[in-house]
């Protein structure tokens, strides 16, 4: 399967997707100064790694493989921390993956995109398209767990504050989320200019406390030497390489960095790591360290119990704050990504609704956010608090940082071009480090690990059904399309011509769509001016307006013409055909009609998939978004035919 034939639906109604021309520089690329674009990362970017001190360092002590809280294991594993952390951000994310860009855009979708460019039949080009559909299932299992273990993590410290409050942290955590993703629906510009500056006032709030606790006791600051971990590593082998699982918690959101640069621009991530992020965070970690070095009882709750007792419920609630931001991260992240699956074809039109008039990003999908609600609220109810929520969190975390490892090797050697006695300590020293730690987590599996598995599972057999299905119908279509040139010479001297112009959306852009045909065949007409029209989505973010449109002139006033979008952004059909001066009279919408093919699927015993993938596909296909609204068409002149497809 490819994605360079996916589109937003399979049928005829539907846009056809073809690896397109380049485009142009990408468009809505960042242009705010360095600091307003800091400030706008440090909320969005940062929101879940930030969080990650109110639970990592306290799991990785008394979770599913406990350790003593003693100064061998504190150093250890804050060692542990800090190296995993210039590994896997710093030099993994923050000094190569940002320079894997597609166009200005990040993630496994626009890395999965940028190579495809340049495969062209290479034996890595099926591989690709696997771990990118792999890494994109897996963001959902994390797109669950995130906001409920964040949020739980946070109002649990309502408990150190008042032990008898921890009746209250469940319905509170619980009302929290519900009301995070019932605003959804009114869109976050506003609430999100706010963002920024909380989470600075949180980072700078996690560095002062922890450098008051290292100022209490300077010996913890030892842990930045990685003689620790390695010494961990040679006195209790099993438990350090157990251990891992808990430690990956510190980094969890690190992808964040990467699939948000097309938001705020490579430089603004980098430096906002490097200056507040990273100091704030081990900052933080080493205090927690120091506070356990000298009250080893403090394990139950050390992000809390480093502030004063007075200052406890402020922080309460600015870390409650600090996780709703993250948990909006992740929802935003995962209506994006949702829309470049519709995009790049491996998921069926969905309804996709614009919450600002200016900002093409800020989109809502009801669906996604209604499905993310309902399994949020599961798992809180389900799992009960923070720590037993962080046995199951980790495997999609671990998953997708393998999947983009996997990726960058190949971009790295096939596409950078690499000399390989530089490219192979690299890549496996990458591969070294996460590996090991998607290893450690599948001892998760027992104790919560499975749901996100499962969801991953889910999603994934849904992507390549879909991807599978489309080409298998499209393959069908083409089997029985009639040469669009006899077509043209045969109905042109028979039909009866009448005025305006009828728009046949088309997902080929060859023969005859079937909507043509069976207009023809039950109205004996046809229009003064025909036009197929495909709409393709390039595997690229962004297209420029001077190469959306293609023009065929196929003659007796039939053209045949093609629309590129980039997969960031959302096909408008009516605008682009106003702009169309290469095919006569200008286009009038009053004048025009649309017709859509609406195909019904007949699963058969063909070859080309299982029964009950057809099946699977079919009921997709049944419950996809209409293409009138998809493709943004007047609701009063469009004509739906229906036909018959079998695969």
């Amino acid at each position: 399967m490819t994605s360079q034939n996916a589109t937003a639906g399979p049928s005829g109604d539907s846009a056809g997707q073809f690896a397109g021309r380049a485009a142009g520089p990408a468009a809505g690329h960042p242009r705010d100064g360095l600091p307003k674009l800091m400030l706008g990362a440090l909320g969005v970017v940062y929101g879940d790694i930030g969080t990650s001190p109110l639970y990592a360092l306290r799991e990785t002590f008394t979770g599913h493989h406990p350790l003593p809280v003693d100064a061998p294991h504190v150093l250890g594993i804050l060692s542990l921390v800090f190296w995993t952390m210039m590994s896997v951000v710093t030099f993994k994310y923050v000094a190569l993956m940002l320079r894997a860009d597609n166009r200005g855009e990040g993630g496994s979708i626009a890395l999965q995109a940028l190579l495809q460019r340049h495969a062209h039949g290479k034996w890595w080009g099926s591989l690709v398209v696997v771990i990118g559909i792999l890494a994109t299932s897996l963001f959902f299992g994390e797109s669950i767990i995130t906001p409920a273990i964040s949020v739980l993590s946070a109002v649990e410290g309502l408990t150190v504050v008042e032990a008898r409050l921890e009746q209250l942290v469940l319905p509170l955590a619980i009302g929290i989320l519900i009301a995070l993703f019932v605003i959804q629906a009114r869109g976050t510009a506003r609430v999100g200019a706010l963002f920024g500056p909380i989470t600075l006032l949180y980072f700078a709030v996690l560095a002062v406390l922890g450098a008051l606790s290292i100022a209490a006791n300077p010996a913890i600051l030892l842990a930045l030497s990685p003689h620790h971990a390695v010494r961990f590593f040679l006195t209790d082998g099993t438990l350090a390489f157990l251990a891992l699982s808990s430690v990956v918690l510190a980094v969890t959101g690190a992808e964040a960095l990467y699939a948000d640069m097309g938001h705020f621009g490579r430089r603004p991530i980098r430096v906002s790591w490097m200056l507040i992020v990273l100091p704030a965070l081990m900052l933080n970690y080493l205090g927690q360290g120091a506070l356990l070095l000298e009250r080893p009882e403090a394990i139950a709750s050390p992000f809390f119990l480093l502030a004063p007792e007075e200052t406890r419920l402020a922080l309460v609630v600015l870390a409650t704050m600090a996780t709703v931001i993250a948990s909006q991260a992740v929802i935003s992240g995962a209506f994006s990504v949702t829309r470049q699956a519709v995009q790049l074809g491996y998921l069926p039109r969905l309804r996709i609704l614009h919450t600002s008039e200016r900002a093409e990003g800020q989109i809502y999908i009801p669906i996604v956010n209604w499905s993310l609600l309902f399994l949020v609220v599961l798992l809180a109810l389900g799992f009960g608090s923070s720590s037993n929520l962080a046995a199951a969190y980790g495997i999609s975390v671990t998953g997708t940082m393998l999947a983009g490892t996997i990726m960058l090797a190949i971009l790295i050697i096939e596409v950078w071009k690499w000399k390989l006695w530089i490219a192979i300590p690299v890549i496996a020293w990458l591969f070294l480090v996460d590996a090991a730690y998607f290893t450690a987590n599948l001892t998760k599996i027992p104790e919560g690990g499975w749901f996100p598995l499962l969801i991953g599972i889910i999603a994934f057999v849904m992507l390549t059904t879909w991807a599978r299905g489309r080409q298998l119908m499209q393959k069908r279509m083409k089997e029985a399309a009639m040469p669009i040139d006899i077509f043209i010479k045969s109905a042109a001297r028979t039909a009866t011509r009448v005025p305006g112009t009828a728009v046949f959306m088309t997902s080929a852009a060859s023969g005859v769509p079937p909507a043509l045909l069976h207009n023809l065949k039950h109205n004996k007409v046809l229009h003064e001016r025909i036009i197929l029209l495909t709409v393709v989505i390039d595997e690229v973010p962004f297209v420029d307006e001077e190469d959306r449109i293609e023009v065929i002139d196929l003659g007796q006033n039939f053209f045949r013409m093609v629309l590129r979008y980039g997969f960031m952004q959302q096909p408008d059909v009516p605008a682009a055909l106003r702009m169309v001066e290469t095919c006569g009279p200008q286009i009038r919408m009053m004048d025009t009609s649309f017709f859509l093919a609406r195909q019904t699927l007949l699963p058969s015993e063909r070859p080309g998939m299982a029964l009950w993938r057809e099946k699977l596909f079919a009921w997709m296909l049944r419950n996809a978004e209409s293409a009138m609204e998809f493709f943004r068409l007047p609701t009063n002149r469009v004509v739906e035919l229906g036909s018959q497809v079998e695969i």
